[in-house]
């Protein structure tokens, strides 16, 4: 099986503008990225997919490969979809650019999932939380998933209810209770359903946690979560820049 990895990076962020060229200890957020994206050898090949001849340009001076796409797209899988219609492989991966820190064994995993499983159609990751303030915390998505992996809902609250052990009470769960999952970004996409996925309407759950993958789910077709061991940080405020920074630097 063949994969492609895309990384959808664009200037016009909300709340960190410009942040694939911020540079983290001195190198581009986005060629970090391709750093990680290139550690992992169950990559065939690797595309930035952009609308900045800015970002083009980093990427080029890297030695990576980077595309031209619609300034007009609404979501980071729009602008994969795109390239990916020209390309061949059989899966493609879509990386987020505001990942400078992505574990290479979440991407091997990933990947070697889809290699097991040649029939899926889409596929994702979760990590295991263990902070109360991070089960609590809208920007952190949670990700339910049934005891084979097969996703049952995205949410930004602290999904599921743990009825004996409410969160906020102080109480913890106990041994052997559920154990809260933090979804992480990346999605392992069958070639041909990227394709037909980025034409289906938006659906209402996916409007009200403004969560991109519930479309999947609401028009009726299977993600397969893989549980990973290593956390990843996405950055999108300058907390989450200077997060990165002290992690790089040793500090945490």
């Amino acid at each position: 099986m063949r994969v492609a990895a895309v990384i959808p990076a664009r200037m016009q962020s909300t709340r960190l503008p410009g942040k694939p060229l911020i540079e983290i200890a001195g190198v581009p957020m986005i060629v970090r990225v391709l750093e990680r994206a290139r550690a992992c050898p169950a990559l065939g090949r690797i595309i930035v997919a952009t609308d900045s001849e800015e970002i083009l340009r980093t990427v080029e001076r890297a030695g990576g490969e980077a595309r031209m796409t619609s300034p007009s797209h609404r979501t980071g899988s729009d602008r994969v979809a795109e390239v990916a219609e020209s390309l061949s492989e059989e899966m493609i991966l879509n990386l987020q650019g505001d990942e400078p820190l992505v574990p290479v064994s979440t991407l091997t995993a990933l990947i070697g999932f889809g290699e097991a499983h040649p029939d899926i159609v889409m596929a994702t990751a979760a990590v295991p939380l263990h902070e109360e303030k991070d089960i609590l915390n809208p920007n952190i998505v949670k990700a339910v998933f049934s005891p084979d992996g097969r996703a049952l809902y995205f949410s930004r609250c602290p999904v599921p209810y743990i009825k004996a052990h409410p969160l906020g009470s102080g109480a913890h769960m106990p041994e052997g209770g559920y154990r809260h999952y933090k979804h992480v970004g990346i999605y392992l996409y069958r070639r041909d359903f990227l394709l037909r996925f980025v034409h289906l309407p938006p659906t209402p759950l996916e409007m009200a946690e403004s969560l991109e993958q519930l479309r999947v789910l609401e028009h009726g077709y299977p993600i397969h979560v893989v549980p990973v061991d290593e956390d990843s940080v996405s950055v999108d405020t300058r907390e989450d820049l200077e997060l990165v920074e002290s992690i790089l630097a040793g500090r945490h």
